[in-house]
């Protein structure tokens, strides 16, 4: 149970070992990413763009974090971003992730971003749940994509969230 409100502040690196903690543990279930390894923290905040990139805090301790890519240099794409979410295994399903996103909404639709994507492996049900309750839909499947350890080839869903008022 959720003692104390979360709240949802700009992420700043003396979040760092939070946020790269939050990432590894989502990384360890085998169920987020391709990736096996949080990257260092200077590769983190060089992928990530400024502004879009939230911390969840709940009785004073980051339990969760919300960031966005640019999909493509190309101007034509400047309204399409790629996002993650993590939360911390032991407030997953409290709300967390909920309010991280709507946090994300809130600052790329003020800067006129148009389109939220991310892939989610299918077997990621909670992700599933979590992205259909806050508005995005699955528009493919990318068969086999990648490999992913002793897990073989993955197939990815995608994931988008068009904005209802950055100008689409």
């Amino acid at each position: 149970m959720i003692m104390g409100e979360v709240s949802i502040r700009a992420m700043t690196e003396a979040d760092a070992d939070d946020v790269l903690r939050i990432y590894q543990a989502g990384l360890d279930t085998g169920q987020a990413s391709f990736e096996i390894d949080a990257p260092s923290w200077e590769k983190f905040n060089t992928g990530r763009l400024p502004g879009h990139r939230h911390v969840a805090e709940l009785d004073g301790r980051v339990v969760g974090w919300v960031a966005v890519s640019a999909v493509s240099p190309r101007p034509v794409y400047a309204g399409v971003v790629e996002h993650s979410v993590y939360v911390d295994p032991g407030v997953r399903g409290k709300g967390v992730g909920v309010a991280l996103l709507r946090a994300l909404f809130v600052s790329t639709e003020a800067a006129g971003i148009w389109t939220i994507q991310s892939g989610v492996f299918p077997e990621n049900t909670a992700s599933l749940r979590l992205h259909e309750r806050t508005g995005f839909r699955v528009i493919g499947t990318r068969e086999r994509v990648g490999r992913h350890g002793d897990h073989g080839w993955r197939d990815v869903l995608l994931l988008e969230r068009r904005s209802r008022v950055a100008g689409i």
